[in-house]
């Protein structure tokens, strides 16, 4: 494929009508949106932030407008009525700010009175946000004989935004709980709703006065409705995948393990996975693997919540939950698993039916979110003490092969230190936590380097000096106490790696230092050689 007839990356676009426009990649959704529409039905999806979610609100507002041209090529362009367009009031939270009742208020109405002005009415009632509301559909229906679809995005913002000020979600609840049953209590004016958010507040009216509210978030049919599946990304990215390839040298086969090491792994059925949209362009647009979730994806109010929790057993271990507690949480009572499932932190990787009971099993969904979540709580909870003489030592331990006193370094400055609610008992752990105290010490870290032979656990650059690391672990015995394969043995193993696979040839030229690592508890052996 030429370039100049390759599609652009929609990356930071998600109005449907810009990228039907000009030239961007659309995966095409359609289908699904046509299999859940029926008149007078009204839906919620929940998703974590940058998954699709606004994307997929401004592709229902263009069908339901009848922008035909825009759909041409798409699945459902011969199968939708064009000749029927319906009124459309699309409301994004997403886009404001409420740092108080009146924020709130204020946006609504001046929302509110856009929609009549647009429509060349006035509203008379003025009182109550709800009545205006309803009055709003209400006329809208008169005027063009057609019934109203609504649609709004990010309903959850006001409350997301304020959590730690528990009095005002408190009133801001009460006016989105008015605000919402105006969409039950008009149903006869309405077409469809479709409502997305992160989370679901049970404590708002939306899930309990509004109960024919159809929730999608872990029904089978839909878990594909938002991200990438694995046949769309081969699809629609080719040109990209095949680019990222020959930029670091790789198979194909390489490649798509290496971003789906990386990217892949959502799940709301614990069948299908998902690329992450955001973190999959980012890729694609600067040519390197990296930890892009952190920054463009986590609330606010997630990181507030670490902040105040001290212990984090729950989410950095799979779990098996029931589905009720996925379900929903109260805004005065938190649930940490809730949290980490419904902001993307957790993702479902099996669906358990017990004498009719669904369990759910919950794991990081893969190295992108891990590592990102680690670089979080380690930050939090340890200090690294970064001064130049922890810098100066580990560099002049390892060039002068004192492995001794480099494990002790590692042992004494950084492994004992680590908060016991934040350890797992895994290698990937391990890398984790080594790659984040490397960064945090300054120096340049590449996780899950890919070369053309395999990837490297941790590479580390230092002027001339290339520093290969391959972390080996073992579980240990309960009784003895002793690991279950021997620290010689998996450091053995660790150099052999390194050599047999031939790392250092990403790095000619460089001063190589080979270093296995093994771990069992919270012990660590090492063994350094310099490759000559």
């Amino acid at each position: 494929m030429k370039s100049s007839q390759v599609k652009k990356l929609p990356i930071g676009i998600d109005d449907f009508t810009t990228l039907r426009s000009n030239n961007y990649i659309y995966v095409d959704k359609t289908k699904y949106i046509y299999e859940l529409f029926d008149p007078g039905k009204k839906y919620f999806l929940s998703r974590p932030r940058r998954f699709g979610k606004t994307l997929l609100i401004s592709t229902l507002e263009e069908l339901f407008k009848g922008n035909k041209d825009l759909f041409k090529g798409l699945f459902i362009y011969n199968k939708w009525d064009w000749n029927k367009e319906h009124p459309v009031i699309k409301l994004d939270f997403g886009n404001r700010s409420y740092g108080s009742i009146c924020d709130l208020n204020e946006s609504l109405n001046n929302f509110l009175n856009r929609i009549a002005e647009k429509y060349e009415f006035a509203l008379s009632k003025t009182s109550l946000i709800s009545d205006k509301f309803g009055e709003l559909l209400e006329k809208i229906h008169e005027k063009t004989g057609e019934r109203v679809v609504v649609l709004i995005d990010e309903y959850d913002k006001p409350i997301i935004a304020n959590i730690p000020n528990l009095d005002l979600v408190i009133d801001i609840a009460k006016v989105l709980k008015s605000f919402y049953g105006v969409l039950k209590a008009t149903y006869h004016h309405i077409e469809f709703v479709f409502v997305t958010g992160v989370s679901k507040f049970t404590n708002v009216s939306l899930f309990s006065d509004l109960n024919n509210l159809d929730d999608l978030t872990l029904d089978d049919r839909y878990n594909n409705i938002c991200g990438y599946t694995h046949e769309e990304l081969i699809d629609e990215f080719e040109y990209y995948i095949n680019e990222l390839k020959d930029k670091l040298g790789l198979s194909n086969e390489e490649i798509m393990n290496k971003i789906n090491f990386w990217y892949d792994g959502y799940s709301w059925n614990g069948k299908d996975r998902l690329y992450t949209p955001r973190s999959t362009l980012d890729l694609f647009n600067k040519g390197k693997f990296s930890n892009y979730w952190f920054k463009s994806a986590t609330p606010t109010f997630l990181i507030d919540v670490l902040k105040k929790s001290d212990d984090y057993s729950e989410v950095l271990n799979p779990i098996i939950v029931k589905d009720s507690r996925l379900d929903a949480f109260e805004y005065n009572n938190l649930d940490s698993v809730a949290i980490f499932f419904q902001t993307g932190y957790l993702t479902i990787t099996d669906e358990i039916n017990d004498n009719n009971i669904i369990y759910y099993k919950l794991e990081f969904p893969n190295y992108e979110v891990e590592i990102s979540l680690f670089d979080f709580l380690l930050d939090l909870n340890i200090e690294l003490n970064m001064v130049n003489n922890d810098r100066l030592d580990f560099v002049s331990y390892i060039k002068d092969l004192d492995n001794d006193n480099f494990e002790k370094l590692l042992n004494r400055k950084f492994l004992t230190h680590i908060p016991t609610n934040i350890h797992i008992d895994m290698e990937y752990y391990y890398q984790s936590v080594i790659l984040s105290w490397a960064k945090g010490l300054g120096f340049v870290t590449h996780g899950e380097d890919p070369t053309n032979k395999g990837f490297i656990d941790i590479a580390i650059e230092e002027d001339e000096d290339v520093f290969i690391i391959e972390c080996k672990f073992s579980k240990v015995n309960k009784k003895t106490k002793k690991p279950l394969k021997s620290f010689e043995k998996m450091l053995n193993d660790g150099i052999s790696q390194i050599k047999a696979k031939k790392y250092h040839e990403k790095y000619h030229g460089k001063n190589i230092f080979m270093i296995a690592m093994a771990f069992a508890d919270k012990h660590v052996k090492t063994r350094i050689e310099k490759l000559n």
